[in-house]
């Protein structure tokens, strides 16, 4: 009981981290139709923001996050208006084309600036846990969990009851019809990009308390938060958090139940989605937008 207990708590916290991470590029994909390959390059830009004024200075990470989450929504807006603003109407493939391209251009300013090495942006308190008597929490992905379930709840709370949460979720149902109703279809896709971004660079400082850093964390960053969207519907958020669900069980119960599975999890995620898009091809939720 022990063991499953344990089981149980670092799945759910896992999946809560996951969730934060994918539900960025699922709002972004399902508004404007754009694969935003840079999405995981975010994740990996906002943690090496949160290492470095600990390194340097003994910032916590947890201070730095309001600040990076700013620079990030205003990346983000950016990165729509000067790239991706008059690619709208082409082929998604040139969009696809453009945004990897741009993926690749910041991973590898990462590498020269500063190389391959692993770091980590980990407070003393974030190593701590939790003692229940029959299992540990780890305070580090506890508050990870905590910082993903209320920012998660925000973007829901602001899609629902907001002029422009609203105008967000009508834009993702049918364009034109938005566009009749007066909405600046442009400005609402900037926002989402912003939002989107935002979100991506608030899991990448969760990220730096917990997992090493690197330049390449971006590329897995971006390849499960792929596998998440689709196991749980393309568009659909309430679907990104059950497939972030399923994922994040997934893996801790390779790591927990196959001998040496901890080098599995990559693999889990390929096996999940291969089955996915066999068995039910619109994910679980049910695909929201056409692509």
């Amino acid at each position: 009981m022990t063991l499953y207990l344990q089981f149980l708590i670092d799945a759910i916290l896992l999946s809560g981290i996951y969730a934060l991470m994918s539900l960025g590029l699922s709002l972004s994909l399902g508004v404007t139709r754009i694969l935003n390959f840079t999405h995981g390059e975010a994740v990996m830009l906002a943690a090496y923001g949160a290492f470095w004024p600990f390194f340097l200075f003994g910032t916590d990470p947890l201070l730095a996050l309001p600040v990076i989450i700013v620079l990030a929504f205003l990346a983000g807006a950016g990165l729509f208006r000067f790239f991706l603003q008059d690619m709208i109407k082409v082929p998604h493939f040139n969009q696809i084309l453009l945004t990897f391209g741009i993926a690749l251009v910041l991973q590898n300013i990462a590498v020269i600036l500063w190389h391959g090495d692993l770091r980590s942006a980990t407070p003393d308190y974030a190593l701590e846990a939790i003692d229940l008597g029959v299992a540990f929490i780890p305070v580090g992905r506890l508050i990870g969990f905590g910082l993903a379930v209320v920012l998660s709840g925000a973007l829901f709370v602001w899609l629902r009851y907001t002029f422009a949460g609203r105008a967000v979720r009508a834009l993702a149902e049918h364009r034109d019809a938005a566009a009749l109703m007066g909405i600046d279809i442009l400005k609402t896709y900037r926002l989402s990009f912003g939002i989107s971004t935002a979100l991506a660079a608030a899991s990448g400082v969760i990220l730096s308390m917990i997992s090493p850093i690197s330049p390449f964390l971006g590329l897995s960053a971006l390849i499960k938060s792929i596998e998440i969207i689709v196991l749980g519907g393309i568009g659909s958020l309430v679907g990104t958090i059950l497939g972030a669900l399923i994922l994040g069980v997934a893996e801790t119960a390779v790591a927990y139940f196959v001998p040496d599975g901890s080098g599995w999890a990559p693999g889990v995620g390929f096996s999940l989605l291969f089955l996915i898009l066999i068995l039910r091809p619109r994910g679980v939720r049910g695909q929201a937008v056409e692509i």
